[in-house]
Parts: C-alpha cells; structure tokens; sequence
C-alpha cells in the first residue's frame, strides 16, 4: 500500500492497536473522533463498545487489558478525555496499559484560537489534556504533522507495553485521512536494561538466605502479572518446592489450586494460617511485590528478614542493588538450580464446615455461603470492588489464574461494575464474571449495565446495600461498627432499590434478605446467559466480615 495512494495516519494507528491485539475500542460519540471511528474502526476488525461515559469507558478498558495486554479508549477533546482522568490515573498507579486516543481539534481552530481568541467548542487553550495527561501516562503525543505520525505513535505505544502504563494520542481531526508511510516491523516491549554483574550478586546473595533460612517463604506480588512471568514464576516455587503466599492485588496471580499456596497475605486481614506462616517465616522472597497501606493491613512489613525484587531493584536489610529487572532475577535463580527446603508443617486455613444457612443475610454469612457452595469454580473470574468486600472477597478460592480482579492500590470506588464490562469482552469463552461491590461504590457507575445489556454481556453483579459508604467509616473509624455510635452523616447513602435498575437497562435483577432467597438469585443468575445480572443483597449497616473486625479508630 503506497503513501501517495492510500495509508493514512488513521489506518496507521488503527493497525497498530489491532497488531497489539486489540479487538475492542471503548468510546463515547464526538465530532472530533466520528472520522477516525467512522472510517477505520467501524469498517476494520476492531469492534467498537459504545459507552455511556468517559469514566466508566476507562474502567471497562482497565479490566479488558488486564487479561488481553492492552485496552483501548477514544473520546473527545476535553469534555470528553478530562472525564475519564480518575480511570486512567488508575491504571497508571496499577500499571495497566490501557491507551488513551484523544479527537481534537484541527490546526486551523488551535491557529485561530490563539491568534484571535475566538473559541471552538470543547477548548481551552489548546494544550490543557496534553498538560494533564503527561502526568498519568508513559508517553504522551499529539499528532499534528503526517510526517512525525508513524514515530509518535509507535514510541507511545511501545512504552505503553513496556512500563504497562497508559499512553495518551492527541489525535487532531485534520490529521486522520493524510497519508503517511505505513508500519515498518511489528511493536515489542522495550527490554529493561539489567547490569548483569548485579543479576549475578543479587542472585548469589538470595541462594545464600534461602540456604540458611529454616522456613523461608516466597511472596508473590503484582509484577509477576504485569510483566507476564506467570510460567517463571510458577517454575521457581515448584522448583524451591515452598509455601507461597499473594498480595490483595496479586491475588490468583497463578492457580490458588496449588499445594503450595498457603493464602493472601494482607497483614491483619489474612488468614490465621497465612499470618502464622509469614510471621513464624524466617526469610520472604517478596518477587514484584508493591507494598501499599491497603496490602499490608494494620501490620509492618519486617524488612530485616524480607528480600523485595521490584522496580528493577533488589532490597534486603541494608543490601541494595539496582537494574536487576525481575525476569532477570528469577531466571538467573532457576538457571543456578536454586534450592532450599521449609522445616515444620505448611499452615492451612480450616476446611469451612458446611453450615445450615438460615435467616438474615450477614457480610460474613454471604461470603461463607458463596464459598461454601462453590459458586466460584475454576472458570470464574473474581472481581472485587475497593469496599468491604475486599475483605470477604480475598478469602475467597480462586482456581482460574489471573482469576481475580481488584484496585486495591488505587481504590476508586465504583470500578469493578464497568470494569466488568471489559473483563467480559476480553474472557475466555467458557468464563463467566462474577464480581461484588458495595452499593456506594455501585451507586458512581451504575450505567454500567446499560453497556452490558447493549452487547449482551452476562457478568453476576452483587451489590451489597448496607445503606452506608462501608469502607470509608472502617478507614477512619471502624469502632462504629462495633458500638451504639450511628455512621457519619458524610458515609450515609441515599438508599436505592437497586434490583429495579435492571427493569432500568434491560436486564435482570433480584432483591434477596435471606439465604434461601440469596440461593434462588444465584441459581437462576448463573443460567441467565445473554445479559448481565443483578443481585442486591441487603446486609445490616453495621455487619461486616470477620477479618475487618481487628481494627480499631
């Protein structure tokens, strides 16, 4: 295809993002975006998810690109993009790599703005979402010249999937349909530049801990997910043959079937048999572990016996060393044939003794009802909402790898109803989704279900009505809950009849107070097949699970 004939800076772009393995284009209507959607999306092999908003669109590409690799969102200039900067500011704290196409207005409305000050709807002045969104990106551009397009656009997508993070495409409108020279090779990620004499001391250093470490344990964190050392990962804990324990957001990073795997260590809020294990541990590996407040609930990490691989660094006590890339690390650990051996006995969590569920729905109750009844099997994928199901929901077995969803980094609330969306289109067939969300969280991004019924998506949704924003009292102050104190004017909710919603967005909802209405919802859910589910499940204001219950003020 010649650039005098046909190759345009829209084919360009729309080519690019399907060679990444997009196949779904989230976007809201604009008069500065129509001619690239109208003439490379909609004729092309990308199929385009008509959104109902910015915010929920960026939500829904969130969850798409966490199991495809990348996701994909086009709105317009301003109105539009600087509505869905809490998404993307989302995916960069938890390395997403999600890209953002920005229609904008042409070069002859940005000259005559400035110049005479007359202003084109949508604008500012012109570099206000460039300005913004290099703060929240990997790369940010703006194609304003047919020449540079190619070299931009290449560059912003390969540091999109390089430091899995978003990258922003200030598309100008002027721009879609002049030619340009088309791809030349195809976009891998940038391999991280490791200095191997520090590979080799960090690994020596590790084999040394682990061979004098009575019961070392490996922790495996979010990094193993975002940089796809899934199989490697996997490979070092069979090999070291030691019990191993997630984060909150690394939750199922691999199979949670594995005899190894002992739980997610979340501080106070794990199992007992989890902080037993990692606190009678005398060594943790920590590989791409992130530490953060809501990971490492009301405990300290001990640094003094814990080794962490991320960021291209290892940290051990006072040892430090720097460009020893993850990947790096642990195949220089397989290929040293690394071995060590745990002494004692593994902890398990206690087998749930199956229970005669009677009466009024509690927090822990639901969550002890949906384990109890295997509801979540191993083509399930698990999405939890930053609400008091983050703490139900970690307990919870999931078999699927990369099976569990969750923005415990972030946490805005509202993110895992749209992001179900994504997460539906980029599954597995034989998968279904089945997320919880508290009713504040639910009550931001509730148009959710409207784009699932559109496109006849069957994710489960529960909606767990408490009546009050749950997680922002525990937060601040959890003894509420266990006293005659009443919530906060400011974490009260204006209560919805949320199950009506589906009458609402053409879909199917239930109201369930007991656990033989719960099981009834659930059943006939799980065969509702062509649309999305809702489930509200009505709980006491002061119920809440039993692994939130140690926190005080």
């Amino acid at each position: 295809m010649s650039m005098e004939t046909t190759y345009t800076v829209g084919q360009y772009l729309a080519d690019r993002l399907e060679e990444l393995g997009l196949g779904h284009l989230f976007s809201i209507a604009g008069d500065y975006t129509i001619e690239w959607i109208n003439n490379y999306i909609e004729p092309g092999n990308i199929e385009l998810i008509e959104e109902v908003n910015e915010l929920n669109a960026g939500y829904a590409a969130d969850g798409y690109a966490r199991l495809k690799g990348i996701g994909a969102m086009c709105f317009t200039y301003s109105a539009g993009t600087l509505s869905a900067v809490n998404a993307v500011a989302a995916s960069y704290a938890e390395r997403v790599p999600v890209v953002v196409i920005n229609g904008s207005p042409s070069i002859e409305k940005r000259l005559t703005a400035q110049q005479t000050g007359f202003i084109f709807h949508h604008m500012i002045n012109g570099e206000t979402d460039l300005n913004i969104y290099q703060n929240i990106t990997a790369a940010a551009v703006k194609i304003d010249n047919p020449s540079s397009a190619p070299e931009l656009i290449d560059y912003a997508l390969t540091q999109c999937i390089s430091e899995k993070r978003p990258a922003y495409i200030e598309l100008l409108e002027d721009m879609v349909k002049l030619p340009c020279s088309p791809p030349v090779g195809k976009l891998t990620p940038n391999q991280p530049v490791a200095l191997q004499a520090n590979v080799d001391s960090s690994v020596a250093k590790i084999q040394q801990q682990l061979a004098s470490a009575a019961k070392p344990i490996v922790w495996l964190g979010a990094e193993i997910d975002r940089m796809g050392l899934h199989q490697q990962a996997s490979q070092l804990v069979k090999q070291l043959n030691l019990p191993y324990v997630t984060e909150l957001v690394s939750k199922a990073v691999v199979s949670e079937q594995d005899p190894l795997f002992v739980g997610v260590f979340d501080g106070k809020a794990s199992s007992q048999a989890t902080q037993d294990l990692v606190e009678q541990s005398d060594f943790v590996l920590a590989l791409g572990v992130w530490l953060s407040d809501i990971n490492s609930l009301g405990e300290s990490v001990d640094y003094a016996k814990t080794a962490l691989v991320s960021f291209d660094t290892v940290k051990y006590a006072t040892y430090f060393m720097p460009q020893v890339p993850l990947g790096f690390f642990i195949d220089g650990l397989l290929e040293q044939k690394t071995s060590c051996s745990f002494t004692g006995v593994i902890p398990k969590s206690a087998n749930l003794e199956a229970s005669q569920y009677s009466g009024a729905i509690t927090y822990q109750g639901f969550y002890d009802f949906i384990k109890d009844k295997q509801y979540i099997n191993n083509d399930t994928i698990v999405g939890s909402d930053a609400s008091l199901n983050f703490f139900g929901s970690m307990l919870l077995d999931v078999g699927a790898p990369r099976g569990f969803i969750a923005q415990p980094t972030y946490s805005s609330i509202g993110y895992i109803g749209p992001a179900a969306t994504g997460l539906s289109l980029a599954k597995e067939d034989q998968q279904r989704v089945i997320v919880f969300t508290g009713d504040g969280g639910f009550q931001m991004t509730p148009q959710c279900l409207s784009t699932q019924s559109r496109f006849s998506l069957n994710p489960i949704i529960f909606v767990m009505d408490n009546g009050v924003y749950g997680v922002e009292q525990w937060l601040y102050d959890a003894e509420v809950f266990s006293g005659d104190r009443d919530f906060y004017d400011s974490c009260k909710l204006h209560r919805w009849d949320y199950s009506k919603l589906a009458n609402v967005f053409g879909c199917q909802g239930w109201q369930v107070e007991t656990y033989a209405e719960l099981e009834s919802a659930i059943l006939e859910a799980l065969e509702h097949s062509n649309g999305p589910s809702l489930i509200q499940v009505k709980v006491p204001a002061k119920s809440i699970p039993d692994n939130a219950k140690w926190k005080q003020k």
